[in-house]
Formats: C-alpha cells, sequence, structure tokens
C-alpha cells in the first residue's frame, strides 16, 4: 500500500496523510465560494460594522485576487450584498401578506420601506461612508437600484398576470417610479443618512398604485 508507514517515517507526516485519506480529501480545508463571502459581508452588514473585503478574505481564507475576480470593486461587493438582502426580505414580506391587487402590493412596499428605514446597518454605511452609499444605493449603473427594480417589477407583473392590477403605466415604469420615489422620501443627503419619511411615501405610492 502506498500510504503504508515505513520504518523510520515521519510520525506527523504519517498521521496528516491519513487523515486525508480518511476524510476523503486533503489535510487543508475546502476554500470558501462566493456565497460565502457574501454571507459573512451581510453578517458584517446587519451588525452594523464595516464591511471590509481584505478582512472577509482573510477571515474565509480567499486571495484578494480571488475576491477582485469575484466582485470588482468594494462598491460592486457592498451592491451585491445590499442586493441580495433587499430581495430577500421584500419576497418574505410580500409571502407574508395575505391578499392581492394593489392594496397588498401597497402594504408590502409600506412594510419594506419601514424595515429598509429601521435597518441599523444601513444608518452606519449612510452615516460613515455616506458619498459611497448614495451611490451603492442609488446609482443606475450600479447593483442595487436595478434590481430592486427588477424585483418590484416582479412583484407588479404577477398581480397583472392574475388579473388582480391594471395599472395605469407599464409595469416597469412603475416599478422604477416606486424605487425612486423610495429612495428620494428614505435616503437623505445630510450627515443622519436615512430621513425615512415613510408616511408620505406611503401616500405617494398609494397614489401610484391607485389604491384609494
Amino acid at each position: 500500500m502506498l500510504l503504508r508507514r515505513r520504518r523510520g517515517a515521519c510520525p506527523l507526516l504519517y498521521a496528516l496523510l491519513m487523515t486525508g485519506v480518511a476524510t476523503g480529501r486533503p489535510g487543508r480545508p475546502a476554500a470558501a465560494t462566493r456565497e460565502d463571502a457574501l454571507t459573512l459581508a451581510a453578517d458584517r452588514f446587519l451588525a452594523a460594522e464595516r464591511v471590509d473585503v481584505r478582512g472577509i478574505a482573510l477571515e474565509l481564507g480567499l486571495g484578494r485576487a480571488t475576491m477582485h475576480r469575484w466582485f470588482g470593486t468594494r462598491e460592486s461587493f457592498l451592491g451585491e450584498v445590499l442586493a441580495a438582502l433587499a430581495e430577500e426580505r421584500l419576497a418574505h414580506i410580500r409571502d407574508a401578506i395575505a391578499g392581492s391587487g394593489p392594496r397588498a402590493l401597497l402594504d408590502c412596499f409600506d412594510s419594506f420601506n419601514r424595515e429598509l428605514a429601521a435597518t441599523n446597518g444601513l444608518r452606519a454605511l449612510l452615516a460613515n461612508e455616506q458619498e459611497r452609499a448614495l451611490r451603492v444605493l442609488t446609482s443606475s449603473g450600479g447593483v442595487v437600484q436595478p434590481r430592486m427594480v427588477a424585483a418590484v417589477e416582479r412583484l407588479i407583473c404577477a398581480e397583472v398576470d392574475a388579473g388582480t392590477f391594471a395599472p395605469a403605466i407599464a409595469p416597469a415604469s412603475l416599478a422604477y417610479a416606486i424605487v425612486r420615489l423610495a429612495e428620494s422620501f428614505l435616503y437623505n443627503d445630510a450627515i443622519i443618512g436615512i430621513r425615512g419619511d415613510t408616511e408620505r411615501l406611503r401616500e405617494v405610492e398609494a397614489v401610484l398604485l391607485g389604491v384609494g
């Protein structure tokens, strides 16, 4: 047998080799995945901590080159993290709301907006990295805004397809307007970072959705 211990062989080397055989893998652990990096970064964000690309790579045993290949810049990485969290929460909130049609959509968007305004991680990001945060959150050429528009449009189209909603404008345009409105009412360019004007935001979204 190739790995049979020879007389005089190093005990430590032999033990390491046999560990690899017993587990079906070499002695070093498997490399972390792209999803692992996003998950760890989401945990940092939700804990209101800075999303440090270098620190995340170090903790996961990844090289900086790998992180750059996966995400490009830190802003793109942040955008991926925030977009994934927002998509997940929006879908979860809609699933939890009973009913259908424009009223259900309004309740969904309102609940999402209020949750967003109360997120400590978002407040910390806007307070500590204001300009970068606004670019990540509101740029049409970034990650977050296009994905949020697409997520809202999917919810609108689901109601349209079900015959429970007949919007006055195209779903794509309506979704874009709802997302841009939320940006204007929630994010403040003042130092406090979040305006959180959710009451008036709901009123305007109700008009857009045709809810009396």
